[in-house]
């Protein structure tokens, strides 16, 4: 008899592997991708647990830098926390590129499975019903602060980036915290109410378990939009959107993107033809990771390497 199933771990991509139940031996079928990358260039997660608001604890995969071809700094590297998209889903420690490429330059990466995600038992899948935008949040900044105070990181060199609903969580620690001198937001969520609203029909109800039932909850939707308050964002943001979304129309990005003009706050807002909800295009990956990283050195004060800086509006407000 046989067992079938897809594996992956910190250092394999996935793999669709076959597994012997009499032998105990397994054999891959299929490998999702042949990465010519050595091991050694992988940053290996560390699980960390940390304490949050509410005398609750949360959870996150810690990366240090990782780079064979330098020797390990006394700087104390940058930090950059993942807000995953969902947000009732989860990330995970298989090996991610993406993760990767910002430890292979030097930052230190925490993927935090905020309250909310899957995975920890329902308690804790349940604990983000009427606090998406706070618990979320919230996570996000205390895995930052956990690391900062564990020496890993310098508190005064952090970001924050994330995609869709991981986009909504980047801009409420933005915009209603102090905490990261930059951030990311990939097609994410600037208000609330009109995700509620206009989204697509697979997701139209969700936020009624997030937030509460609109337009009853109304005043909440209202409170948590980080559309209504960008003149308290006091970090530079990077915007990237897919001008085919219709889960998080460009609309979104756009009201929020006025915000930061009026109030002349240092950002880049860029746009793509023919990417909807989740850029799938490889020129177009590579532009975005590239611009980001451009932005954090600007910001952050280093130079990357072999990047051509973009420009940051209203820059010299930084």
């Amino acid at each position: 008899e046989n067992l079938f199933f897809i594996g992956s771990s910190p250092s394999k991509n996935d793999e669709l592997v076959k597994y012997n139940l009499q032998q105990k031996v397994t054999e891959v079928i299929k490998k999702s991708s042949n990465l010519n990358i050595d091991k050694s260039e992988f940053s290996i997660p560390e699980e960390i647990e940390f304490p949050t608001t509410q005398n609750s604890q949360s959870y996150a995969f810690y990366y240090p830098p990782k780079n064979s071809k330098y020797l390990e700094s006394e700087v104390i590297p940058p930090l950059l926390v993942i807000s995953h998209g969902g947000p009732t889903s989860a990330t995970s420690n298989s090996l991610n590129l993406s993760v990767q490429f910002w430890t292979n330059r030097g930052f230190a990466v925490v993927d935090v499975n905020y309250r909310g995600s899957s995975g920890f038992g329902r308690a804790y899948r349940n604990a983000l019903r009427n606090q998406w935008g706070v618990f979320d949040t919230a996570d996000c900044i205390a895995a930052a602060r956990f690391l900062e105070q564990r020496g890993d990181v310098d508190g005064s060199r952090m970001a924050i980036r994330g995609g869709s609903a991981g986009g909504y969580t980047t801009l409420c620690a933005l915009t209603f915290h102090d905490v990261f001198q930059a951030g990311a937001s990939y097609y994410g969520v600037a208000d609330a109410e009109i995700l509620a609203t206009e989204t697509h029909k697979f997701e139209s109800r969700y936020l009624d378990q997030l937030m509460g039932p609109y337009p009853a909850a109304r005043d909440v939707y209202v409170s948590r939009s980080p559309i209504h308050y960008a003149d308290q964002i006091r970090a530079a943001v990077i915007v990237f959107q897919g001008l085919e979304d219709q889960i998080v129309p460009p609309a979104q990005a756009e009201l929020m993107v006025d915000g930061l003009v009026q109030n002349k706050l240092p950002h880049v807002y860029m746009t793509f033809r023919g990417e909807q909800h989740g850029f799938r295009q490889a020129a177009n990956i590579i532009k975005t990771l590239e611009s980001e990283l451009s932005f954090y050195g600007q910001i952050l004060g280093f130079s990357p390497p072999g990047i051509s800086p973009i420009e940051i509006v209203n820059q010299s407000t930084v």
